[in-house]
């Protein structure tokens, strides 16, 4: 088992333990952002996009690089929606610092979005023309 700080009552679990815990700590995570309504709508887009790169032919490799895109696209929403959580709590009026922290998360997932569509386009708009 893990050692913890010397002031600290709670005993870390170890080894197969540890992963179900783990486990369980992402699935109450996706679970809390299911409940944001900008990740439902990435959800929607990518199975969207599954449909539209099977309609259009796509190449394994294509649905590979999409999978992998949009799963950055999840963690990085996830960053930003634990962002906004923080800074509601520890500053629930109006900052200046806030604001900018959420705003940056919100840069962070656009950019992201960009590049997925990008992608996107770069796989379907070839086979579409020929």
């Amino acid at each position: 088992m893990e050692k913890t700080p010397p002031d600290s009552n709670i005993e870390k679990a170890g080894g197969i333990r540890r992963v179900i815990a783990a486990t369980r700590y992402s699935m109450q995570g996706l679970k809390r952002l299911w409940q944001e309504p900008a990740f439902r709508q990435e959800v929607y887009a990518f199975a969207a996009g599954l449909v539209l790169f099977a309609v259009v032919g796509a190449a394994p490799p294509d649905y590979f690089v999409f999978l992998i895109l949009m799963l950055v696209l999840f963690s990085v929403e996830a960053l930003n929606t634990a962002i906004e959580e923080l800074v509601d709590r520890i500053s629930p009026e109006i900052s200046t610092v806030g604001r900018h922290a959420k705003d940056l998360g919100s840069f962070a997932v656009f950019c992201l979005l960009c590049a997925n569509g990008f992608f996107a386009l770069w796989v379907v708009v070839p086979r579409i023309w020929n």
